[in-house]
C-alpha cells in the first residue's frame, strides 16, 4: 500500500519547483498524489534566502521578483567599470518567502497535494517504492511511502572531488535616507575589495529603489570567516567604495555553496532519488542554482508523465563541468587571478552570450571562443594536470541561519 505516488522532502526552491511542475506541466488528467514534507520551524528551517537568475521578461514567477535590472556592471581592481546590457535576457531577484507563497498558493488549489511538516529520519527503498521515517513536531514517530522520494536535503559530506572551494557571502540589506543607488544597475562583481591568497572576492549590490539595496561581500575560497570579519569587510566598502553614509541594516543574509569538481549522485535508491542542490543543481564556477533546479524539475516531470523512471537528468553538461573543474583548480593554484578573469570575461565577451555561457546553454564553437578569452597557458596546464589529481572528500559546509539585525551606522 502506498500513501502518495510522490513524496518531495524539503519545501525549499527544488522541493516546490518540483511540485509546481508536476503540476502545470502535466497533460490532461488528474494530478498524482504528492506529499510535500517540509522541516518544522527551527535549526532544520533555512531562514529566508534571496535568489538571482537571468531568464527572458515574462517569466512565470515575475509576479513575485522583488527586481529586475535591465543593466550589468563589473568594476575591476581599480575601479574601472564594464557596463552592458544583457538584453533579450534580463537579471532577477526573487526572495525565498514570495516564492514559496506564490507556489505555496497555486499548490493549494491541487487536492492531490498534501503537505507535511516533519523531520526525516530515513528513507530506503521498501518493496516497489520507498517509506519515509519521520517524527512530528510533537515528538511522534511518522512512516509514509511512496512510489518515487525525491530529497532534497543537503549532504552531510560532499562527494570525492579534485577541487573544492567554499563560496560564503554575507549581505546587509541597507536602506539611506539619501538616494544613494542607482536601481537600474546591478553590480555584478564589484573587485575593489582585498584578495584572497586562494580564490576570489567581491561585493554585490543590487538596488530595489534609490535608497535601497542588498549589499554582499563574497568569497570563493577555503574557509569561511566568522562574523566579526564579513562586518569589516561590508563596513570597508560601504565606506571606502560606496562612500554611502548614514544607513541602516534592516536584515542580515549569510550562506555558504559548496564549489566542488565532485559529481554529485542524483539516485540514492530504486526509487530515491536526489535534486537541487544535493543533485548536482549548483554551477560548480559560480554558485548560481535557482534556473537549474527548474530545468531538472521540468525534465522529472515531463518524465513521470510519460510513464518513464523520473530520474533527475544531470543539471549541468559534461563540457561545463569539464571547464569548471579547471577553473576551480586554476582559481585554488593561484595560476589564475580571478578578478582579472571575470574582468576580461566581462569586457570582451557579450554579456547575453556570457551569461548564457555561465548557465551552460553555449555551443561548442561559442565556448571556444570564451576560452581564447581567458589565460589560456595557465588554464591548459591546470586542464593537464587534473586527471592525475586524487580525489578526496570534504564535508559539507553546515547550514547558519540569517541574522536579523536592526541598527544605525553613521
Amino acid at each position: 500500500m502506498q500513501d502518495a505516488d510522490i513524496a518531495i522532502v524539503g519545501a525549499g526552491a527544488a522541493g516546490l519547483s518540483l511540485a509546481h511542475r508536476l503540476a502545470v506541466d502535466r497533460p490532461r488528467g488528474p494530478m498524482p498524489s504528492v506529499v510535500l514534507i517540509d522541516a518544522p520551524a527551527g535549526p532544520l528551517r533555512p531562514a529566508e534566502r534571496t535568489w538571482c537568475f537571468w531568464e527572458e521578461p515574462h517569466g512565470e514567477f515575475d509576479t513575485a521578483l522583488t527586481a529586475v535590472w535591465d543593466t550589468l556592471r563589473v568594476r575591476a581592481p581599480d575601479g574601472t567599470a564594464v557596463t552592458a546590457s544583457p538584453a533579450p535576457l534580463r537579471y532577477k531577484m526573487l526572495r525565498s518567502g514570495a516564492f514559496e507563497s506564490l507556489v505555496g498558493d497555486r499548490l493549494a488549489d491541487e487536492p492531490n497535494v498534501a503537505r507535511l511538516e516533519a523531520v526525516v529520519e530515513e528513507i530506503h527503498d521498501a518493496g516497489d517504492g520507498a517509506e519515509v521515517r519521520t517524527r512530528t513536531p510533537d515528538g511522534k514517530p511518522l512512516s509514509l511511502r511512496a512510489r518515487w522520494v525525491f530529497d532534497s536535503r543537503p549532504s552531510k559530506v560532499l562527494p570525492p572531488g579534485r577541487t573544492t572551494l567554499l563560496q560564503h557571502f554575507h549581505g546587509w540589506f541597507v536602506t539611506t535616507d539619501r538616494p544613494a543607488f542607482d536601481p537600474q544597475v546591478a553590480d555584478l562583481m564589484d573587485f575593489r575589495t582585498p584578495q584572497p591568497p586562494h580564490g576570489l572576492s567581491f561585493a554585490y549590490v543590487l538596488p530595489t529603489s534609490p535608497h535601497q539595496a542588498l549589499v554582499e561581500y563574497t568569497e570563493f575560497s577555503r574557509q569561511v570567516l566568522d562574523d566579526q570579519a564579513y562586518d569589516r569587510a561590508l563596513t570597508r566598502y560601504l565606506t571606502d567604495e560606496l562612500a554611502l553614509g548614514a544607513h541602516d541594516v534592516v536584515r542580515v543574509e549569510h550562506g555558504v555553496i559548496p564549489m566542488t569538481d565532485a559529481r554529485f549522485p542524483r539516485r540514492a535508491g530504486r526509487s530515491v532519488f536526489r535534486i537541487g542542490t544535493a543533485g548536482g543543481a549548483t554551477r560548480p564556477s559560480t554558485g548560481y542554482t535557482f534556473a537549474a533546479i527548474q530545468r531538472q524539475t521540468r525534465a522529472i516531470a515531463t518524465a513521470y508523465h510519460r510513464g518513464r523512471t523520473p530520474l533527475p537528468p544531470p543539471a549541468h553538461s559534461a563540457r561545463s563541468r569539464a571547464m569548471d573543474a579547471v577553473l576551480l583548480r586554476a582559481l585554488d593554484t593561484g595560476r589564475v587571478n580571478g578578478a582579472s578573469f571575470f574582468t576580461r570575461l566581462f569586457r570582451e565577451v557579450p554579456t547575453e552570450r556570457l551569461l548564457r555561457f555561465l548557465d551552460g546553454r553555449t555551443s561548442m564553437r561559442e565556448d571556444w571562443t570564451i576560452g581564447l578569452r581567458t589565460p589560456v597557458a595557465p588554464m591548459l596546464r591546470t586542464a593537464a594536470e587534473l586527471p592525475r589529481l586524487p580525489k578526496y572528500r570534504a564535508p559539507a559546509p553546515a547550514p547558519r541561519p540569517g541574522r536579523p539585525a536592526e541598527r544605525k551606522e553613521n
